[in-house]
Order: C-alpha cells, then sequence, then structure tokens
C-alpha cells in the first residue's frame, strides 16, 4: 500500500517538476516581447541551454528506450533500471525547443525589437561560452573513440556504450554548473534584475525541489540508493538550480530591490520606462 501510494506520488511530483520547470521558459521571452528588447538578458544563458538540454534529451532518451543501454545500465546497477521517466523526456525536448526560440529573439530584426549596442553586456555570445560548447563537443567525441576503439566486453567494468550517454549527460552538468553565472554578473554591473524575469526563477526553483523528491521516492522504491548515483545529473541540475534561484531572488528581492527604474547599459534604458521618467531623468 505505502509503496502504491508513493508510486503515485513519485508520478505527480515529477509531471508538476515538469510542468513548473517548462512554464519558466516561458516568462522570459514573453517579457522580452511584451518590451521590444532584451536588454538586461545575456545571450549566453539561451546559447548555453540549447546545447545543454539537447544533450540532456538525447540521454534520457536513451536510458528510457535504448536495449543495448539499459542493459549496460542494469550490468553497472544490480539489476535495476534507470530512474529516468517520460517527463524527463518530455522536459529536456521542450526546454530544447524553447531555448531556441529564445536565442532568436537577439536578432531583432526577427521581432522588430530594439537594436542593442555591440557592446553591451550579454548582447553578443562570450569566448567563454563558445569554449565550453566547443570543449563539451570534443569531450564527447573522444569518449566515442575510447569506446570504438577498445571493444570491451564486459560493461559492468569496461568502457562501453553508456559512457558515451553519461558523458553526453555530463555536458548538461557541466553547463548547468556555469551558465547562470553570465546573467547574475550582469545584474550585478546594472545593479537592478529589469529585463530578467523573476518568475521563471520562482518556478525553476520549485521544480528542483520536486525533481530531487521524486528522485529519491524513486530510488526508496527500488530500495536501492544507487538510482541517485546512477543518475547523478538530475540530481545536480535540482540542486545546483535551487542554490543558483536564491541568488536571483536574492538580487530581485533584497540586493537590488527598489532599482526598477534604473537599468543603463552603456547608454541603453529599459524600453517600459515612461516617456516622463526619461525626460525627468535627463532633466
Amino acid at each position: 500500500m505505502a509503496a502504491s501510494f508513493l508510486e503515485v506520488v513519485s508520478l505527480i511530483f515529477g509531471w508538476i517538476y515538469t510542468f513548473c520547470w517548462s512554464l519558466s521558459f516561458y516568462p522570459q521571452p514573453i517579457l522580452n516581447f511584451r518590451r521590444k528588447s532584451t536588454v538586461g538578458t545575456t545571450i549566453d544563458f539561451p546559447a548555453i541551454n540549447v546545447l545543454g538540454f539537447a544533450a540532456y534529451f538525447v540521454s534520457n532518451l536513451a536510458f528510457l528506450f535504448s536495449p543495448q543501454i539499459r542493459r549496460e545500465y542494469a550490468a553497472r546497477h544490480h539489476g535495476l533500471t534507470p530512474t529516468v521517466a517520460l517527463n524527463d523526456v518530455y522536459f529536456a525536448g521542450h526546454a530544447t525547443l524553447i531555448c531556441c526560440i529564445i536565442v532568436t529573439q537577439f536578432i531583432p530584426s526577427l521581432w522588430g525589437f530594439e537594436k542593442r549596442s555591440k557592446h553591451s553586456p550579454g548582447a553578443r555570445i562570450s569566448k567563454s561560452i563558445w569554449g565550453l560548447q566547443l570543449g563539451s563537443i570534443l569531450g564527447v567525441l573522444i569518449v566515442i573513440i575510447i569506446v570504438a576503439a577498445r571493444h570491451d566486453e564486459d560493461p559492468a567494468t569496461g568502457w562501453a556504450w553508456i559512457d558515451v550517454i553519461y558523458a553526453i549527460s555530463y555536458v548538461k552538468l557541466i553547463i548547468t554548473l556555469v551558465k547562470y553565472t553570465p546573467q547574475i554578473i550582469t545584474n550585478y554591473q546594472n545593479q537592478s534584475t529589469v529585463g530578467w524575469s523573476i518568475y521563471q526563477i520562482l518556478l525553476d526553483f520549485t521544480g528542483g525541489i520536486l525533481s530531487i523528491a521524486q528522485l529519491f521516492i524513486d530510488s526508496w522504491l527500488q530500495r536501492d540508493w544507487s538510482g541517485i548515483t546512477g543518475n547523478p545529473v538530475k540530481l545536480a541540475l535540482g540542486n545546483i538550480s535551487i542554490f543558483f534561484d536564491i541568488i536571483f531572488i536574492a538580487q530581485h528581492y533584497w540586493l537590488y530591490s527598489g532599482n526598477e527604474e534604473k537599468l543603463a547599459v552603456n547608454g541603453e534604458e529599459d524600453p517600459l520606462l515612461h516617456s516622463e521618467d526619461r525626460a525627468a531623468r535627463v532633466a
């Protein structure tokens, strides 16, 4: 009875976290569209997210639907199945699509947005983000070459194709560790969170808690905590997201609270400010 109840709770938590995390991608592009501007946000965040969520989507697909990957997982984890659910696949695929759309908003001519100075913070993809993307792809290619060259027979102790899937999933983990930093720095430079939607952060925070809760419930139902160690990316995503969400919440509600009408980025101003406010400030 208790197990059946927890299975239902896990299912509910899984789809609620999927809904919250999926919904968290909409406030920012909607805000950009309303303001007809991306001032106050950085292209680094959605750009690196495209690669990260694409990697997460591929790895979830493999763990859930690939017979070979599931066999190799079972060989390494006492015959158990991966703690990846259908909602994980849906979330990653949806996130990849929305992030692609957000990236296009940084091309003003496509959306009729105001043009940003090329030198304003976040207007262009930074060299560090380009380097991270190329390095992540190179790392996966190296693992593919190793697995293809070794032909180890025992997936439990040797190199196997599941290691390629783990490498792809670690791309998402590494990206999550660094992707929030450019926006945190931009908020600090602006001394404001204008242009950065706090609603996406609140939804992300809720989704992170429920994602971790689902993972722990699923592992408890299997009576084996290797369900957590076997899915380190999902565990890390939730914890890392919560950590950075707390920073954004502090920036918005405490550190820069009251600076809603202050946004100067190399001479650019928030398009939503009333004309009389602008005139008063100039005067």
